[in-house]
């Protein structure tokens, strides 16, 4: 087999393939003749269906599936016997005016890049620390308490406040006419909780049970209803109930309610600490290795792939299909999503994976055992059982080629942090998780 590689531009290549007639024939009827010795057709019992019949009824569909099949392996031998390392799938297509007793075609495919890796000492990595504050804790608690809070009728006197839980009829009219989902009955919300529009929760603050009051309420421009959004309306609103919240006390009732070992507060307070800070560290090294990252790429020189651009692109929007799906709307695997709103975040992917595979090999950063096992443990370590989590990851290798991407990411981060210029900032626990204080 004669063979051609030709550079089109930057990493696309083209390749020429040239491949005998006889070659094709020769194993289009060796498949034809198994195919007629287990071949069902009515009139004739099987195995006895004549050649020509089986050719007339099969020849095309199998001399499809041979060039295919024979093409196919033209090309990988070659790029084989030619060490190109091919990114994606090539596009074949069949060139006429070939040799007679000869077939040609040409396959344009594109290559992985040389990846240069630059100079990491001159780069500035920002890495950020943070600590579990008995402030952070205090707040987990209150989170818990409010989660398991109760509620007691307030006195019919008594004036709606925050914290309180009211149920109330709404109605509501644009223009004089009520519009969709602007009237509800026995409605429950929490006062100065943010689930309502501040105007409406101003307006029902400070009510009793019985009243009723109208009040215009202007619809934020970027509110979610686009009906509604940017329009003012006019509320009637009714007070059905008003009920007061109340916080369980934190003790040891509250200690042994949420399954804590050490029943005490001290218990509580200890067990709170030990997975905020198992969260932190979680989030510290996300962040940082991001930062990380950024500084390798900044450093990396390299041309993208176009078609392994195209296979993430593609992942990603089947991706979000499959999460719409979840989300129950419905027709959502044929749902119009243009890949362009993922196109940065596919490159970046991409452009990451190649320069990360390329620093790894050069620095041979891969995995050691140890460190695999010590990353499934730390996995582990939340659940009741860690030894059964262990044994659930060590027992699927998809499982485990996570892991090992997720180490190999770790030493990435760890060498680059090694050499580039580090910047340590100590932030607050409420910015690392991402809370307003």
């Amino acid at each position: 087999m004669a063979v051609t590689v030709e550079t089109l531009e930057k990493l696309e290549r083209k390749m020429t393939l040239t491949l005998p007639v006889n070659t094709i024939q020769s194993e289009v009827d060796s498949r034809l003749k198994r195919l007629a010795r287990t071949v069902k057709m009515d009139g004739f019992r099987p195995g006895k269906v004549p050649m020509t019949v089986v050719t007339q009824r099969y020849g095309y569909s199998v001399h499809y599936e041979v060039m295919n099949d024979k093409v196919g392996e033209a090309f990988s031998m070659a790029a084989n016997e030619a060490k190109l390392r091919v990114a994606g799938q090539p596009r074949i297509s069949e060139k006429e005016g070939a040799p007679e007793g000869e077939l040609t075609f040409d396959a344009i495919f594109e290559v992985y890049p040389e990846v240069k890796l630059g100079d990491l000492s001159g780069a500035e990595v920002e890495k950020v620390s943070a600590e579990v504050s008995d402030e952070a804790i205090d707040k987990t608690i209150d989170i818990l308490r409010k989660q398991r809070r109760t509620f007691a009728q307030r006195a019919m006197d008594a004036a709606a406040q925050d914290g309180d839980r009211v149920t109330i009829d709404f109605e509501g009219k644009i223009d004089g006419e009520t519009f969709a989902g602007g009237k509800a009955e026995a409605f429950q919300f929490l006062v100065g909780d943010g689930q309502m529009l501040k105007e409406f929760e101003d307006a029902v603050r400070g009510m009793k049970s019985g009243e009723s009051k109208t009040f215009p309420l202007s619809f934020p421009a970027d509110y979610h209803g686009k009906d509604v959004a940017g329009k003012q309306a006019d509320f009637m609103v009714t007070v059905k109930k008003i009920e007061a919240a109340n916080l369980p006390e934190v003790n040891e009732a509250l200690a042994k309610s949420l399954g804590i070992a050490d029943a005490t507060v001290e218990g509580l307070r200890a067990d709170i600490r030990k997975n905020l800070e198992r969260e932190v560290k979680f989030r510290l090294l996300a962040r940082n290795k991001n930062a990380a990252m950024d500084a390798l790429l900044a450093t990396a020189e390299l041309d993208l792939p176009q078609a392994v651009v195209q296979a993430e692109l593609e992942r990603m929007v089947e991706g979000a299909r499959a999460d719409l799906k979840q989300r129950g709307i419905k027709d959502a695997d044929k749902a119009p999503i243009p890949d362009d709103i993922f196109r940065p975040q596919a490159e970046r992917r991409v452009r990451l994976g190649l320069v990360v595979a390329e620093l790894t090999r050069a620095n041979d950063l891969f995995p050691k055992p140890e460190q695999i096992k010590a990353h499934v443990e730390e996995l582990a370590s939340s659940y009741e059982k860690p030894e059964d989590v262990v044994r659930w990851y060590f027992s699927d290798e998809k499982r485990m080629s996570e892991v090992q991407s997720v180490v190999i990411e770790n030493n990435v981060t760890d060498f680059v942090l090694g050499k580039a210029k580090v910047v340590e900032k100590a932030v607050s626990f409420d910015d690392l998780m991402g809370q307003q204080g």
